[in-house]
């Protein structure tokens, strides 16, 4: 705020009310979480962020994903690329078929019909949750990881991470097959991977 004091602040403490008068006023804005990963962090589990984005007309330009854990800072401006503590996230084909894939995925917000299908008829080789949306996006940005499900997230949870992933040449959209908003308050699902061919099977198998 002190460098930038004409661009407003989105913050997941504001209320709604807050928030959407910010989104919706047109202006550039600057959207935090200042610790992505809340009960990760309060009960000392080392796997928690701080997420900021540059919001400007509805889209991303500029983002930064913090571990302050292993000092690794996610970044990425529009049409520039993304990058790891300053060095390029390069994408390298993963070559796995789906059913080897290291899978993130928070269940405890999916249907019931869904997560019990993705455990009866388990399409990936393992699963993990984590417990940083911003972080575990990043961290498929990187490769570590292969496909990743969320089915609520905030626009402080993935604008920052979204375009890191997207720079780094992943892929992403909603359950429901739409792209994800950046000039939306309401919570959406999160359907990703790096790899092209993984992404299509994963959202294959979603959508039936």
């Amino acid at each position: 705020e002190e460098t930038y004091p004409d661009i407003g602040l989105l913050g997941e403490e504001m209320t709604a009310q807050q928030q959407q008068l910010i989104l919706s006023s047109g202006e550039t804005v600057w959207c935090l979480d200042p610790v992505d990963g809340t009960s990760n962090f309060a009960a000392g589990l080392p796997y928690f962020s701080v997420s900021l984005a540059l919001i400007h007309q509805g889209s991303v330009i500029l983002a930064l994903v913090y571990d302050p854990i292993r000092d690794e800072c996610f970044s990425a401006e529009r049409g520039q690329g993304a990058y790891l503590n300053n060095q390029k996230l390069t994408k390298k084909e993963v070559e796995l078929p789906l059913s080897r894939t290291i899978a993130l995925i928070d269940f405890k917000r999916l249907t019931p019909q869904l997560a019990t299908n993705l455990i009866t008829s388990r399409p990936y080789g393992s699963q993990r949750s984590l417990g940083s949306i911003a972080l575990e996006l990043c961290w498929i940005a990187a490769g570590r990881g292969h496909i990743y499900l969320h089915a609520k997230q905030h626009l402080w949870d993935y604008a920052a991470a979204l375009l890191i992933l997207s720079e780094a040449g992943g892929h992403a959209r909603t359950l429901e097959g739409k792209p994800l908003n950046s000039n939306q308050l309401s919570p959406c699902s999160t359907v990703a991977a790096l790899d092209k061919s993984l992404f299509e099977q994963w959202t294959d198998y979603l959508d039936k």
